[in-house]
């Protein structure tokens, strides 16, 4: 449901009335910085870069939540005063801690991850230039820019059919399929676990990819435990915006510009 300028700012008030105790919490790519083809050329414009050190300083945990590992995307962001919660929540990279941390459950599953994705990342999927992701214990195969995308989606397609049936767990992204051991990584779990020994008057998140429906719900989960009051949903419109994320948002923003449009509201 798309919303003016005035209506977001409205939206927001619950948070600007009480920023020490409200979160702001983002998706990286396609959110803060633009979707590009190659994942290492992924920025965050200094324009957005700005206000999000303000946001930073004035409200009480900001935080950026990203399928990527937690260490690239504080690369990519570029700020170390936040919290990063990596691998869709399965690390957290503090405000200037150096190592992430990872369940030790997750830990356990890396090696199995791992070898099933190398032996599955075979001489097709080279020749197609898949891309395989190496995220502890989630691996990752894009197709994202590869010289024919159809192709390279039917031949990840039989290597999901085998990590199913290996008893791994498979999950769809946007021009990505990840591999995954079969006990809960989401980022909505990634959002409870950092919050859910701080009360807060009033939470954000702002996301563009049906991963962050789960970050969507993980507000709804703080709030049935009675650790959030007021929750804002913030869906960020691109040409590839899935439908259940236009559904489930409070609000939609039109792409980055509008999320640094956002968090600009958020300083007022």
């Amino acid at each position: 449901m798309p919303s003016d300028a005035a209506t977001l700012e409205e939206k927001l008030r619950p948070l600007r009335e009480a920023p020490e105790r409200s979160a702001v919490l983002l998706d990286v790519d396609g959110v803060l910085a633009p979707i590009v083809e190659q994942p290492d050329d992924a920025h965050m414009p200094e324009t957005t870069r700005r206000p999000l050190i303000e946001v930073a300083r004035r409200y009480g945990v900001v935080a950026c939540v990203s399928g990527r590992r937690a260490s690239d995307a504080r690369r990519i962001v570029s700020l170390g005063s936040i919290a990063y919660l990596g691998s869709h929540g399965s690390e957290v990279l503090r405000p200037g801690s150096i190592a992430p941390e990872m369940d030790r459950e997750l830990e356990a599953w890396t090696r199995r991850v791992q070898t099933f994705a190398h032996d599955a990342y075979g001489e097709k999927l080279r020749r197609l230039r898949v891309r395989l992701e190496d995220k502890e214990a989630i691996a990752a195969l894009h197709w994202r820019g590869t010289p024919d995308e159809e192709d390279s989606r039917l031949a990840i397609e039989e290597v999901a059919e085998r990590a199913e049936e290996a008893g791994f767990v498979t999950h769809w992204g946007r021009k990505v399929l990840e591999i995954r051991p079969p006990v809960r990584i989401d980022k909505g779990a990634g959002i409870v676990n950092l919050l859910s020994s701080t009360d807060l008057a009033a939470a954000v998140y702002v996301g563009d990819d049906v991963t962050d429906l789960d970050a969507f719900r993980g507000l709804t989960e703080l709030q049935e435990r009675d650790r959030l009051g007021y929750a804002l949903r913030v869906g960020v419109r691109s040409d590839e915006t899935p439908p259940q994320l236009e559904e489930e948002a409070d609000t939609l923003v039109e792409g980055t510009d509008g999320v640094r449009d956002l968090l600009r509201a958020l300083l007022l």
